[in-house]
């Protein structure tokens, strides 16, 4: 027999505090417990005491001091570490959210706070039905980035409620799993591939959702711009260093939001983290597509990504005329006319080849020839004491290297020059109205980059030059299947550029009601007269007048895809050994050093030749061993470490994707290259 007294000292008070609505029952409550209670039986014993009769099953414990969920309800306290110090809060898992989308709408959600980000993400996707959750992540707007904002306006208060989308009542943040037809291979089209709007099939399933028909609209659709003066007022990044503030704020995939300080009814950005969209299919994609239209929209025109003049114009005119018209007569047109769905359904699937990388139609063709192009182009080297030398010799592309000669007689010997582009930067230098089609490729050398120019005659040249150089510097030939796509895509792009410029086919400028502040970006905005950017929008709209809202919207896409700086993630980082800062940009396939002061690429690091990765988290240095025995070592100075370490292994994963398999992830792959081990 045991005395009371000797039981008793196996035992200690234990404080819970309990987060509940009803005022007359008290908050905190001591338990007498044991360490080797567990934390299931902690909870009956919890809500035994409390004795308010309602559904506690979304509740659980959060340590405070720790910053962690004790989820695990057949752990033991010992087991956990929990003592007599601990400070534990009974509380809701899922809570109110705010998330402001990439276009800029606000909606307000019940999300899990105790679930890792990634599987949160994957929830707030299911509700606002956009497929390939894995491709979005959350983050917390940046201190720099909000600066601008609090000087401007001291006094402006948060956006007033009715601003805000309430999608409190989703069936996924209530513990339902989503509709598994949206995201069947077999399933009928979720929206009309022409108009974006719901498909009649699917209105019973938006009946039931919070995600009403008027709702989708307004996640699907494009709305009419912001004003000038509010444009004015967000944050533009003026320098490199800004752009990289922009990519500070990504949570941690692998820990809660409760874990990362995020408190219920914050608010947070949702946006596309890695810019690999996988098969973008209109009759399912209509809110996806048009919140990945208004991440580039708006990334054009707050400068977050460069372009030239005539590409902006190509923008504008997609935006003013394609978009924000259609969108607003999309409500009284009826676009489902069998005909013209046909059309439609033939332009998107071309178009959807080239926003793919295309399939082969000539696999035996492929197989047992690679193409080689042979033709006269002007190589521009530059000089350091004297203009440019610009010469004509006889190039050879084959394989993934160029080979130019003094004449096409001489192509059978030695060549001047062999440059192999594997793993070299192609930026396109082209100015259709001038006539200029030009390449620049930065090759790798092993002090730094050597650059050469290569100037093309024609559009057609340039295209098929332009398509070898980007697949040789991906390691691939022109017997690739995407290759044919990828001259096709380059010509279409050339093509929206090429607008004529007669003014007998330009309606008058005076009489078009448009602000074109709203779809072009300051720096050109300051150069040109209204009158005279509302003249040249008008020119460019020409080549755009014919598509459809969708085709139009991808377009756009394909267009700011096309981009030389598209797709990077710039930060501030210290190289092992340097003694000055270096910018790194983090791409899909490749890893770039970038001079900070001038924004010359200094060298390029591709995935494909990366052997291992790894993070020391004592001094927060990520290491990396590539091919050939190079190895690199770095700090990063305008980030947490991790985030560079979680965008290396999530396009490692994202790699992996293929059309054959299901649409369910691989969760676990996801956080053993993610996730590091800190």
């Amino acid at each position: 027999m045991i005395s009371s007294n000797e039981y008793g000292s196996h035992s200690w008070d234990l404080l819970v505090i309990v987060d509940h609505q009803h005022e007359e029952v008290p908050k905190e409550f001591p338990l007498q417990v044991t360490g080797d209670l567990h934390i299931g039986g902690l909870m009956l014993k919890l809500v035994e005491k409390i004795k308010i009769s309602q559904d506690w099953s979304d509740y659980a414990f959060w340590w405070e001091q720790k910053k962690s969920w004790l989820l695990k309800t057949h752990w033991t306290l010992d087991k956990c570490g929990v003592q007599a110090d601990a400070k534990l809060f009974f509380t809701t898992q899922h809570k109110m959210l705010r998330l402001r989308l990439p276009n800029m709408k606000t909606v307000r959600l019940k999300v899990s706070f105790s679930s890792v980000v990634f599987r949160a993400v994957s929830d707030i996707c299911k509700i606002l039905n956009i497929r390939r959750s894995e491709e979005l992540s959350l983050m917390k707007q940046s201190e720099g980035t909000l600066k601008k904002k609090k000087k401007k306006d001291k006094n402006s208060k948060e956006p007033a409620t009715e601003d805000i989308l309430n999608l409190c009542n989703s069936p996924v943040s209530s513990g339902l799993s989503g509709s598994p037809g949206l995201y069947s291979k077999t399933m009928t089209p979720t929206y009309d591939p022409i108009s974006g709007t719901p498909a009649s099939s699917t209105i019973t399933w938006f009946s039931d959702s919070p995600l009403t028909e008027q709702n989708c609209s307004i996640l699907a659709f494009s709305h009419p711009n912001c004003s000038p003066e509010t444009l004015a007022e967000m944050y533009q990044p003026r320098t490199l260093a800004d752009k990289a503030k922009l990519n500070a704020g990504w949570l941690d995939s692998s820990r809660s939001l409760m874990e990362q300080g995020i408190l219920e009814d914050d608010q947070l950005l949702l946006r596309f983290k890695y810019y690999t969209f996988f098969d973008l299919n209109p009759k399912y994609d209509a809110v996806r597509i048009n919140q990945i239209y208004e991440q580039a929209r708006w990334a054009i025109l707050l400068e977050e990504i460069d372009c030239t003049e005539e590409e902006m114009l190509i923008f504008a005119a997609l935006q003013a005329y394609q978009i924000s018209k259609l969108s607003l007569s999309s409500e009284t047109q009826d676009f489902t006319c069998e005909s013209e769905a046909d059309e439609v359904e033939a332009a998107l699937s071309n178009l959807e080849v080239t926003l793919e990388g295309g399939n082969s139609s000539n696999i035996l063709e492929d197989i047992t020839d690679i193409p080689k192009l042979a033709d006269i182009l002007r190589l521009v080297r530059p000089k350091k004491l004297s203009l440019k030398a610009i010469k004509p010799y006889w190039f050879v592309f084959k394989d993934t290297s160029i080979s130019y000669f003094k004449n096409q007689e001489s192509a059978q010997g030695e060549p001047i020059e062999k440059l192999n582009l594997k793993g070299c930067e192609v930026v396109p230098d082209v100015n259709v109205a001038a006539k200029k089609f030009g390449i620049k490729l930065l090759i790798p050398v092993a002090d730094g980059m050597n650059e050469v120019y290569l100037r093309c005659e024609n559009e057609n040249q340039y295209a098929q030059w332009m398509a070898a150089c980007i697949l040789a510097s991906k390691g691939k030939t022109m017997a690739d299947s995407s290759y044919h796509p990828e001259v096709h895509k380059i010509l279409s792009f050339l093509k929206m550029k090429n607008w004529t410029m007669s003014s007998q086919t330009v309606s008058d400028p005076e009489s078009t009601d448009m602000k074109p502040e709203c779809f072009i970006s300051p720096r050109y905005t300051k150069k040109y007269k209204s009158k005279q950017l509302v003249a040249r929008i008008l020119e460019a709209h020409q080549n755009v007048s014919q598509m459809t809202l969708v085709e139009a919207k991808l377009r756009f896409i394909q267009a700011w895809q096309s981009l030389p700086e598209f797709g990077l993630s710039y930060y501030i980082v210290r190289f092992k050994g340097s003694k000055k800062d270096d910018l790194l940009g983090v791409s899909y396939n490749r890893l770039i050093r970038i001079d900070i002061a001038t924004g010359d690429p200094i060298t390029t690091w591709r995935f494909s030749n990366m052997k291992q990765w790894n993070v020391n988290w004592e001094i927060r240095q990520v290491a990396i061993e590539f091919d050939q025995n190079v190895s690199i070592a770095f700090t990063c100075l305008s980030a947490d470490c991790k985030i560079i370490h979680e965008y290396i292994g999530g396009y490692i994963f994202l790699s992996t994707r293929s059309k054959d398999q299901n649409e369910t992830l691989d969760e676990d792959l996801f956080h053993k290259l993610t996730g590091g081990q800190e």
